[in-house]
């Protein structure tokens, strides 16, 4: 929550710097509640890019919900419809990121337990992200510099991500994305972030396949 609190007041400084008013950005964090993505689209916007390629450009970004939902489609997938449904809306890296850890650390869970857990991590941060969107977008400009608010951004998905490196294709993947990000930081409208992401898949499949190899 404490980093996220500055993230979301970010994309609203940065929402209102693209020319979007209070309404369109609480509905851009209503409709989507996906800090990357969101930042990805307003910045393409601000830049003046075509509607289909904003769009476009961030489902590309957003694609890594269906990489979280497969992960966790094993844990809650036997769960009814409309609650599959609720949990989809509150997926983001957050929810995932507590969601991950907990489940096989609990795999005696029922599955009220597990949705309820969900909900637990999901629940609190998505208000607190709309309420901090409208601050940032009311506030605009007259947040100072000196706070430094896009600190939040790289911290938040480093408290995320690093719990989760413990094993060799996980580092392998990790250290790959971080690679190809860099080296492809020149494609155009950030594509160059998907293009590391499936490279990162790759190779983390292809080092756990090994290993397996090795152990069998």
């Amino acid at each position: 929550m404490a980093a996220l609190a500055p993230f979301g007041l970010l994309f609203g400084v940065a929402a209102t710097e693209a020319g979007l008013g209070l309404g369109a950005a609480m509905g851009f964090s209503i409709g989507v509640i996906a800090g990357a993505s969101q930042f990805t689209a307003v910045s393409l916007m601000a830049d003046g890019a075509p509607a289909v390629v904003v769009v476009l450009t961030a489902l590309a970004v957003n694609l890594r919900m269906a990489m979280y939902s497969a992960a966790l489609a094993p844990h809650l997938g036997a769960a009814p419809v409309w609650q599959r449904a609720l949990a989809a809306y509150a997926l983001f890296d957050s929810s995932y990121a507590c969601a991950s850890q907990a489940y096989p650390r609990h795999p005696h869970w029922s599955m009220r337990d597990r949705l309820m857990y969900f909900a637990g991590a999901a629940g609190p941060a998505i208000p607190m992200w709309l309420l901090v969107t409208a601050t940032g977008s009311a506030l605009g400009a007259t947040i100072p510099g000196w706070l430094a608010l896009d600190f939040a951004v790289p911290i938040c998905f480093l408290a995320m991500v690093a719990p989760g490196l413990r094993t060799l294709p996980q580092v392998a993947a990790a250290v790959t994305s971080v690679a190809g990000a860099l080296a492809l930081a020149w494609v155009p409208y950030s594509l160059g972030l998907l293009i590391a992401a499936i490279l990162a898949m790759a190779v983390g499949a292809e080092v756990e396949r090994r290993l397996t190899g090795r152990l069998a």
